[in-house]
């Protein structure tokens, strides 16, 4: 299997069960999100990197104008198959979400959900987030915790993948660590208030974890091409065999839905 120019269009099938974040999360996180922003009808929300719009559905539900963008058309054609049709409250674009091609003070609200990494140049991304926001407007930097059992989980999966990995995937893991938002912002002035919106619990046999790694549902797992993957995965399932007992074992932990909130051009009260 050779690795896709867009990966999330090979896993959009099995991204959101692949996943620990779920629609009841996704509904409460939503009311923490409308409190938070003070939120009327009109309210306007952009979610660059919308994918399937697990972190969005509850908005649209509810009837407020939302925007997605995404490079993956296969991740958006999820997101339609989940209304059926697309209602006139919610505005889907199949493009680069890094480049964001709206006029100055389009939206009240913009959301990013574990996509800052992706961005070629995330400066310039974040300057353009301020300026496609309203006077006032917020940002919202969010990620899921991922649940320390599925984080232990894949550690061990990266130590034994340590060995097939290909150089260029380090150096985008050192790429990652020279992101940091908060330092941007405080530059300008601005400065975030910080937020648990959720913590749940996560539940998932063994055998589940390992065929979510099997169907590549996760990046890291694209960094190897077949056959070394095929031989990888054998490596792992036998270690967690030996290391858990049994494939069936059920790990549980919890996770959590952070949020860093950026209000442009006034304080967030």
């Amino acid at each position: 299997m050779s690795t896709p120019s867009n990966y999330y269009d090979a896993i959009a099938p099995l991204y959101d069960r692949s996943r620990w974040l779920t629609e009841s999360v996704a509904e409460d996180v939503a009311d923490f999100i409308l409190d938070l922003v003070a939120a009327t009808p009109e309210t306007s929300f952009l979610e660059p990197g919308v994918g399937t719009g697990l972190n969005v559905l509850p908005l649209v539900k509810r009837g407020y104008p939302v925007t997605g963008i995404d490079v993956s058309q296969e991740m958006l054609d999820q997101f339609r198959q989940k209304l059926g049709r697309v209602p006139a409250n919610l505005r889907l674009i199949h493009a680069d979400a890094s480049r964001l091609p709206f006029a100055d003070a389009s939206f009240d609200v913009v959301i990013t959900v574990h996509m800052i990494h992706t961005v070629p140049d995330w400066r310039s991304f974040l300057d353009d987030i301020q300026r496609i926001l309203k006077p006032g407007g917020v940002y919202l930097n969010c990620q899921w915790i991922t649940p320390p059992a599925r984080r232990e989980f894949e550690d061990y999966f990266r130590a034994i993948q340590s060995a097939f990995v290909q150089p260029p995937a380090a150096r985008s893991i050192a790429q990652f660590a020279d992101i940091n938002v908060e330092d941007y912002f405080n530059r300008s002035g601005i400065h975030s208030r910080y937020f648990v919106a959720k913590e749940w619990t996560v539940s998932n046999t063994v055998r589940e974890l390992l065929s979510y790694f099997n169907a590549r549902a996760y990046g890291l797992c694209w960094q190897v091409p077949e056959p070394e993957f095929s031989k990888l995965m054998r490596e792992f399932e036998a270690f967690c065999l030996n290391h858990y007992g049994s494939l069936e074992k059920t790990l549980t932990s919890t996770a959590k839905f952070e949020i860093w909130a950026y209000t442009i051009g006034r304080s967030l009260t």
